[in-house]
């Protein structure tokens, strides 16, 4: 679930070896840096560091770009830290700073070899928020926790995953005064599911800033409705990197829920689908993911109340209670994250009363995230 093409391989696939040992130590050396600061209010910097050449945006003002290593939520509720990278526009910011796009990423995968601030996101993640600094937007884009920082990023944990959007915003404006307070949530994909949830937060969690709305394509919603079936014979749906989701979803949950006994719903090949998410990212999972499905990486059926109800808690999209407004968009012939899902989303916003921008685009699930750039700037500047 992504914004195009699967990011660089993890450990075990195609980067060369040493050049996964070099990000690999300059996280452990960020980490360690970090590891002895007491735990602060969120949105608290505690590093900031120049981004490698692979993170660096071209449309970015050379001085305006930075990584920083800051406090958030964690899926149990605590302080974690988080990495995430902040760009300016060049020249002089208009009267009242920047305002900021406060951008969540697709999946790129769960290890730290997968944090998008160390080894950068695809060419197409880049020109698209290339695409918002030329709309005179700053961008601030976290990696979300346990990506780059200590632990195991809870993939698509809504609740942690929005806080680390929201937070990224209080960091960057911290570090650089050019920034306004004003500033509207962007996603795609996994990236989509984030920033609603930062949008469901945004004003209560943090009231000194001015969050203004949310643009959120390809939203993974819904998808607590569906893992529940999932079982031994699940059948094959046709879906895009649907087992690969699937096992860092399973090692999501295990994460912020010990308590449940997650392993015993695992065949053996499932367990190992599942342990290898942890260090594999998107490309490299599903090479190694190859044929294998849902219904042979599951030995007991999902839909149990207590799994069913963490699933429920750890993956539903609100779709009440938002106090600004929505864009959300979806492409027509997805088949990564297939249109039903993101057209009950936006039936269910619209039923309930938000104020929700709908649109629906011709391409698949890659090329929506660029075909809705243009309604998703109007819809920004319309706010800010």
């Amino acid at each position: 679930m992504r914004i195009l093409k699967a990011v660089r391989p993890g450990l075990r696939s195609r980067r060369a070896a040493t050049t996964a040992t070099a990000v690999l130590a300059l996280i452990a050396g960020v980490a360690s840096a970090v590891s002895a600061q007491p735990a602060a209010k969120p949105g608290t910097v505690v590093r900031t560091d120049a981004l490698p050449q692979a993170a660096r945006l071209a449309g970015a003002a050379d001085a305006g770009q930075r990584r920083v290593t800051y406090w958030t939520e964690g899926p149990d509720g605590e302080p974690a830290l988080s990495t995430g990278a902040v760009y300016l526009p060049p020249g002089e910011p208009p009267v009242g700073g920047w305002p900021v796009v406060s951008f969540a990423h697709g999946t790129t995968g769960v290890g730290d070899d997968c944090a998008p601030s160390f080894t950068g996101d695809s060419s197409a993640t880049r020109e698209y928020l290339d695409a918002w600094l030329s709309a005179g937007f700053a961008v601030t884009a976290t990696d979300y926790v346990g990506l780059g920082t200590d632990g195991v990023h809870p993939y698509l944990h809504g609740r942690s995953e929005g806080r680390a959007v929201i937070d990224m915003v209080r960091a960057a404006t911290s570090v650089a005064p050019e920034l306004s307070r004003r500033w509207v949530a962007v996603g795609h994909s996994q990236g989509g599911h984030a920033a609603m949830f930062a949008a469901h937060a945004a004003t209560g969690y943090a009231p000194e800033l001015d969050y203004r709305g949310a643009v959120a394509t390809g939203t993974p919603a819904n998808l607590e409705q569906l893992l529940p079936l999932g079982g031994p014979g699940f059948p094959d749906l046709g879906l895009n990197g649907l087992t690969v989701f699937a096992a860092y979803i399973v090692d999501g949950v295990r994460v912020a829920r010990p308590d449940l006994p997650i392993d015993d719903y695992l065949t053996p090949a499932g367990a190992a689908l599942v342990a290898e998410s942890e260090t594999l990212c998107f490309t490299a999972l599903r090479d190694r993911a190859g044929a294998l499905g849902i219904g042979e990486m599951l030995s007991r059926p999902l839909d149990e109340p207590r799994i069913r109800d963490a699933i429920g808690d750890y993956l539903a999209v609100p779709t009440t209670g938002y106090d600004r407004p929505l864009f959300v968009g979806h492409g027509l012939p997805d088949r990564m994250v297939p249109f039903p899902l993101g057209a009950k989303l936006a039936a269910d916003l619209v039923a309930s009363g938000q104020n929700v921008t709908v649109r629906a685009y011709p391409g698949a699930h890659q090329p929506s995230a660029a075909q809705s750039l243009p309604d998703a700037i109007a819809f920004a500047r319309a706010h800010v």
